[in-house]
């Protein structure tokens, strides 16, 4: 197949795309077939000298609810006067959606290949897993939050010292229209040289 091949559909998909909030995420979710699928997209960003500075940690299931202990454990060392209710939702924010994927950027400090090109190809990774599964017929949100930064948390994920988390990727069935957002004034955005 050409490299480059006209496609209205894929267009279509890419302007009219949007995220869902985490709690507007419902099942069904990515089955594994689906899951793999979407992964496997995800993985063909850009990726200058194929380092492949990421990889991907997957909750679904129970694995959301066994997360969820790690979250109200970090919360509660970060906020001891946390009370139950701040702290049950902490716990439970990976059951917002069926499947969350935390996408780890994982930078090689002696590869040539900077390392800034190295984080924004974990951050292609993380569009590329929100287009496809959108392409999949599934609703998705890329969060970080505190728990992005938390060492207890990243700890708990086994994240070493060139790793961190570029975002974690709800995916679910929509359970409402996500709200169009303000976009970027084209015109105050392009400089043309």
């Amino acid at each position: 197949m050409p490299a480059s091949r006209a496609s209205a559909e894929t267009l279509e998909l890419m302007r009219l795309r949007r995220s869902t909030p985490a709690d507007c995420l419902t099942e069904p979710g990515p089955d594994a077939q689906t899951l793999a699928s979407i992964l496997t997209i995800a993985a063909r960003a850009p990726d200058h000298r194929r380092v492949t500075p990421f990889r991907f940690v997957t909750f679904e299931g129970d694995a959301r609810t066994r997360f969820g202990e790690v979250l109200r454990e970090a919360f509660i060392a970060r906020e001891p006067d946390a009370d139950e209710k701040k702290l049950a939702f902490e716990q439970r924010r990976f059951m917002r959606a069926p499947v969350v994927v935390a996408v780890i950027s994982k930078v090689d400090r002696d590869h040539r290949t900077p390392e800034w090109e190295q984080i924004l190809t974990a951050g292609a990774v993380c569009q590329n897993m929100l287009i496809a599964a959108s392409a999949e017929g599934f609703a998705a949100q890329w969060i970080t939050e505190w728990y992005a930064y938390d060492a207890r948390v990243l700890a708990a994920l086994g994240l070493d010292k060139s790793e961190r988390i570029a975002g974690y990727i709800y995916m679910g069935s929509a359970n409402a229209d996500p709200k169009e957002r303000a976009r970027p004034v084209m015109a105050q955005i392009v400089t043309r040289f």
